[in-house]
């Protein structure tokens, strides 16, 4: 019986939009560790459609194309969306990432809420978080140690 959600998809799968599918699944690979699950050809050769892993998450790719309204964020000036991963050892992944050709935008640092976190943007200017989550703080806890973290960063 055909299921629902496909196997080895989640609820959300994020779709993002790249100008060269082919070279983006290469620098996935190399800053990630992404794995190719799917290549679909378009009939001019070039990929239509591409599925990759990152982790236990499929992430689906297409192509800028114009005609379709179908634009990378340095297409429109940015992105308000950042995709976020979990990682067994968040500085060793940020290196691996920005060595690769990530913009790094925050090198990781533990956070109030309990994450080591770190944030770069790909060459197609999509932003992405990476943690590795390291304490289970209260709700308490965290709301103690944001305010101390902003009135920190006011003095």
């Amino acid at each position: 019986m055909t299921q629902p959600i496909p196997e080895g998809f989640h609820t959300l799968t994020p779709h993002i939009i790249v100008k060269d599918v082919a070279e983006a699944i290469a620098w996935y690979t190399k800053a990630f560790g992404a794995e190719e699950v799917l290549r679909l050809p378009a009939p001019d050769g070039s990929i239509m459609h591409a599925e990759i892993k990152i982790g236990n998450s499929v992430i689906m790719m297409a192509p800028a194309n114009e005609q379709i309204q179908s634009k990378d964020p340095n297409m429109i000036g940015g992105t308000a969306v950042t995709l976020h991963i979990y990682s067994e050892d968040v500085d060793a992944l940020y290196k691996q990432a920005t060595e690769a050709g990530g913009n790094g935008t925050m090198p990781p640092e533990d956070m109030f809420w309990g994450d080591r976190y770190a944030k770069l943007s790909d060459p197609w200017g999509h932003q992405w978080g990476i943690a590795t989550h390291i304490a289970d703080p209260t709700p308490e806890e965290m709301e103690k140690a944001m305010q101390e973290m902003f009135s920190q960063q006011q003095s």
